[in-house]
């Protein structure tokens, strides 16, 4: 089969199931390039024409918008000008990190934004602390050295409403909804972040093993984002750097097809600040899962020996009242 015919056949595979949606909704999806980056980024400049601004040391490159150089004490961002006013949306980014350093000695990492301020510096990633909205980080160095069974770079998203503090201490382990490891730096292949919202339904994925396939990393549904938010990404590094490129920012309408109960319910409840439903047991299932090896270890040992004791005793008691039943018959 020639080589062309394959590929033509793979991308009509992938584009067809892609009119589905979860839950067997129908859904098609459509660029919108208003709200997308790509070369030869066009769109770019500090005009008010421009669909995109940079900030801080950002600059465009013909292959990349580069958020940071490979040097210390860096960051930058790119914002879109316009809000977007979609129900359903699904945003593909295009990334790459690299750089001189080795393991462990690289940082600090990108983010993705779907926020309602933009073009604020800050600590998280080059962004404000305390945003409204969402954030999808690629932290590539770890603060908290406790947590050995975390391995960087890790994906994790979390959503902020505006008194959210994001903790660099615990690389955001209080207020993050999940993720995923991605070692994702100086990569010869191409890597992919996928981020999609229908329904109220939060799905991040990645691509970074050159196979052309998403890996599941977060899928949580009761994510409640208001509509007419920016997109942005930004990056930053301190006493250690990288580059953060972005090569495309991709977002796609989604329309997703729905009973007329379910949009009776959407117009009816009318989101106005970012919240996840059931947030407080989504906390207390990565705290149960954040426990160390040595921690679980020895919470099993402790239980198997509670166990054994209460048996023992349990037999003991047992053992004195069936003499003293016996002692009764004679």
């Amino acid at each position: 089969m020639p080589l062309k015919f394959r590929w033509t056949i793979a991308f009509l595979v992938v584009t067809l199931s892609r009119c589905f949606a979860d839950d067997d909704h129908e859904m098609e999806e459509f660029l919108k390039r208003e709200h997308s980056l790509s070369k030869p980024y066009q769109g770019v400049g500090s005009s008010s024409s421009s669909h995109w601004e940079l900030m801080g040391d950002a600059m465009v490159t013909t292959d990349q918008v580069r958020l940071t150089p490979d040097m210390q004490s860096r960051q930058g961002a790119i914002w879109s000008r316009i809000p977007c006013h979609l129900t359903d949306w699904e945003m593909q980014v295009h990334f790459k990190i690299h750089g001189q350093g080795k393991k462990n000695l690289n940082g600090d990492g990108l983010a993705i934004w779907y926020t309602k301020e933009r073009m604020q510096k800050g600590p998280v990633f080059g962004n404000k602390d305390n945003f409204t909205g969402l954030g999808v980080f690629v932290d590539t160095y770890p603060n908290e050295e406790k947590h050995i069974e975390r391995i960087f770079p890790f994906v994790l998203a979390m959503v902020g409403n505006g008194s959210i503090s994001y903790d660099h201490e615990r690389d955001g382990r209080p207020t993050e909804l999940g993720g995923c490891n991605a070692m994702v730096r100086n990569l010869k292949h191409d890597s992919f972040l996928f981020i999609r919202y229908v329904r109220r339904r939060l799905t991040v994925m990645i691509d970074i093993d050159g196979q052309h396939e998403w890996r599941d990393c977060l899928d949580l549904p009761g994510v409640r984002l208001p509509q007419g938010y920016y997109f942005g990404a930004s990056a930053i590094t301190g006493d250690l750097s990288d580059n953060h490129d972005i090569i495309s920012m991709k977002l796609y309408q989604l329309t997703v097809l729905r009973s007329k109960k379910e949009e009776e319910e959407e117009e009816e409840d009318v989101i106005t600040i970012p919240s996840v439903d059931n947030m407080e047991l989504i906390r207390l299932g990565q705290s149960d899962e954040g426990m160390s090896g040595i921690a679980i270890f020895f919470t099993v040992l402790f239980s198997m020996v509670g166990c054994i004791f209460l048996i023992v005793i349990g037999l003991v008691v047992y053992s004195h009242w069936n003499e003293n039943r016996r002692k009764r018959f004679y």
